[in-house]
């Protein structure tokens, strides 16, 4: 059966790359364009009275690109696009300057930017694809540097080159650790907000969302899918004769139940108190009721086997198939509900669909 992923926090995760949101990497994203494009064309003034017209000229083009990026990266449909056009530019850009002949030594440091920027702004995994080749290029051109200074001792030449080089390294292990933990620690707690603690199904948020999902992928592809209500019957009576914790062991049996009984392409959740939902998908009326009077007939003829007592529990269904019975989550729920109710009514422990009569 499905991981219980929630189809919107899974999405904004997979959107978010990085600790930032998309909306957040964006505004990230705009004042970095913004930083860059000030502060290349200060240094293309700077670079013109320092005699290198060639480096001005980049830099002027590039802050503009940059100056172009604040006015379209809060809108643009292709921002990873330009999020990797940007990193690349300003990576080159650090190496071209660092291999100026003049250049500074403080030049270098931007190397240890390399990674900070690209983890916030394209994750974990790209992040490091990204910034480890620029480092490793950066620590190569730094090395030619240092080897080119002839007031360096060779102590002096190990001490700065190694200094760089371990900077590097711990800067790039660390922040791909902290990305680490940071999934996981998220991932965590999607899982926590989209389950229920008792009988670790999906919980009703996850549900909903689950089967506004299936409705657009059904939608797309043209494929049927059955929307199951189920509700546990005479579950107060475990409750009151059994207590509490009784009546959360039967709840727990039933959960597993279903997960065991139901296909691998379906959904299950537990929608609150006793009540339960389902979700067939790629099944016809006749080939979804067939399953959930399968279903049934298990959980009815199955013994429960509580504190040396036997528990006996039935369960009640109710379904509606898409689009017949409706295309929309809330037609859906109405009609299952209503044939659920109509199954209580009749003495429970029944199936009932628009396809077919009450079973028994």
């Amino acid at each position: 059966m499905d991981k219980f992923n929630h189809p919107d926090l899974g999405k904004a995760l997979m959107q978010s790359r990085s600790g930032l949101r998309d909306n957040h990497r964006r505004s990230l994203a705009r004042f970095l364009f913004w930083v860059t494009g000030l502060s290349l064309m200060v240094f293309a003034v700077l670079q013109l009275f320092s005699g290198h017209p060639w480096v001005s000229a980049a830099e002027v083009i590039v802050g503009s690109l940059s100056f172009l990026g604040v006015a379209r990266i809060n809108h643009t449909l292709h921002f990873e696009r330009w999020v990797y056009g940007y990193l690349l530019t300003l990576f080159s850009f650090f190496i071209a300057i660092m291999l100026l002949p003049d250049a500074s030594t403080a030049a270098f440091v931007w190397v240890l930017m390399m990674p900070v920027l690209a983890y916030l702004l394209l994750g974990r995994r790209e992040g490091m694809m990204l910034s480890v080749p620029f480092m490793l290029l950066g620590c190569v051109v730094y090395f030619f540097y240092l080897a080119g200074l002839a007031e360096l001792s060779r102590a002096d030449f190990v001490i700065d080159f190694l200094n760089m080089v371990l900077c590097s390294s711990l800067m790039q292990v660390f922040i791909y650790m902290y990305e680490a933990r940071r999934e996981e620690a998220e991932q965590r707690l999607i899982e926590v907000a989209q389950t229920d603690t008792l009988t670790g199904l999906a919980n009703r948020g996850n549900f909903q969302s689950t089967l506004t999902r299936t409705i657009a992928e059904s939608e797309r592809s043209n494929t049927a899918f059955a929307l199951v209500m189920m509700d546990i019957d005479h579950f107060k009576i475990v409750n009151d004769t059994l207590g509490h914790e009784a009546g959360d062991f039967v709840l727990q049996e039933i959960g597993k139940c279903l997960r065991d009984r139901l296909r691998t392409t379906d959904f299950v959740g537990r929608l609150g108190g006793e009540e339960f939902g389902l979700i067939l998908r790629d099944v016809s009326p006749t080939a979804a009721y067939e399953l959930i009077e399968e279903l049934r007939q298990r959980i009815a003829v199955r013994e429960l086997s509580y504190g040396g007592t036997g528990i006996k529990v039935t369960a009640s269904f109710g379904m509606a198939q898409w689009p017949e019975d409706g295309r929309q989550a809330d037609s859906l729920f109405s009609v299952a509900d209503q044939h659920l109710y109509r199954v209580k009514r009749a003495g429970r422990n029944q199936v009932a669909s628009s396809f077919a009569g009450l079973s028994t």
